[in-house]
């Protein structure tokens, strides 16, 4: 039997239609963040904290396609599954966007900029924009089978976990000044639950005889 498949619009996101549709729309509504203030540097501001958002969402959509597919399988779990790379790539491309915002609002408002970053902001996130460009260049067929499939689990399973551990950094640093920040939090301790869990069951699952 053909395995169910998510009709409408997760189907018609499929493969590259996901991050070049992903792209445009994060594109469109980044421009028009900055537009309500005027493309002045509190627009600019705007549109980075939207792709930081946009940027997490899409993290741990790929960040738990293999556990979800394994412990509660349906269509859109298949489909997210299916789809992994292409949400990964989304990502990327999410991140990308977050990073020129970012060139934006340094070169608008060099002393505001200072005062928001630090040099281990740079040393860890530009760690962490090595890890999505290595990640996202090796997510084609032939460019994995270049590294091999051993490096290729070491570095993308090394570089989400990274990610995972920055983005509960970098969210949970701005908690104190801002508490609602703390709800961003939970959908990354819900995904890394997903993943324990779904671990877990495997195991149990290998070790029934």
């Amino acid at each position: 039997m053909t395995p169910s498949r998510p009709n409408g619009t997760a189907a018609w996101l499929d493969g590259w239609r996901l991050p070049i549709a992903a792209t445009f729309a994060i594109a469109a509504l980044s421009v028009w963040l900055a537009s309500m203030r005027g493309f002045e540097v509190d627009g600019v501001r705007l549109a980075i904290r939207f792709t930081a958002r946009t940027s997490l969402l899409l993290f741990c959509l790929a960040f738990s396609a293999s556990a979800l597919v394994r412990l509660w399988p349906n269509a859109w779990t298949r489909w997210q599954r299916r789809n992994r790379r292409y949400i990964g790539l989304s990502f990327a491309a999410s991140h990308g966007l977050h990073a020129i915002a970012i060139v934006l609002f340094a070169a608008m408002a060099p002393a505001a900029f200072d005062e928001a970053t630090s040099p281990a902001s740079f040393i860890f996130g530009g760690l962490g924009y090595g890890f999505i460009v290595a990640m996202a260049a090796t997510s084609f067929d032939r460019t994995a089978a270049v590294i091999g499939p051993r490096a290729w689990r070491v570095l993308h399973t090394t570089g989400i976990y990274y990610l995972w551990f920055q983005f509960m950094v970098s969210f949970g640093m701005r908690i104190p000044p801002m508490p609602n920040y703390a709800w961003f939090l939970l959908p990354l301790l819900l995904v890394m639950a997903i993943r324990i869990i779904a671990a877990v069951r495997s195991k149990r699952q290998l070790a029934t005889p």
